[in-house]
């Protein structure tokens, strides 16, 4: 299956959305990596309360955004840039939460809020 092609399927969809598709599935992906990262911190021995928080709020914040994105008839513009500017905040501040911990699924998590915060970034230079 391709949400690419689930996208260009869209009777209104006339431009390009490889970036704003690529950015919607890695937020849904990043929300999935949160939430199982916020999991792993209730196991933890130390207070991991903030960074259960922010991957809480980050899981929330990207399968908002992912939904938003692939939302195509009459789009609010204004709302999904918006949206996307918070799921790149919520990613940024997760990331920097948990590059503070020396656990594998934190340094995970890390990696994956990078790399959803740089796609939706790329993607809102495009949406327009």
């Amino acid at each position: 299956m391709s949400l690419q092609k689930m996208i260009d399927a869209h009777p209104q969809v006339e431009d390009k959305t490889e970036d704003l598709v690529l950015a919607a599935r890695h937020a849904m992906l990043c929300s999935l990596f949160c939430t199982s990262c916020a999991d792993a911190c209730v196991a933890e021995d130390m207070d991991m309360a903030q960074c259960i928080r922010n991957c809480l709020d980050c899981a929330d914040v990207c399968a908002a955004t992912a939904r938003l994105a692939v939302r195509r008839t009459a789009q609010n513009i204004d709302v999904l840039r918006a949206q996307m500017e918070a799921c790149i905040k919520a990613c940024e501040t997760c990331a920097e939460e948990c590059e503070k911990h020396d656990n594998d699924h934190c340094k995970w998590c890390a990696k994956m809020c990078r790399e959803c915060a740089d796609d939706c970034r790329k993607a809102l230079s495009q949406v327009k």
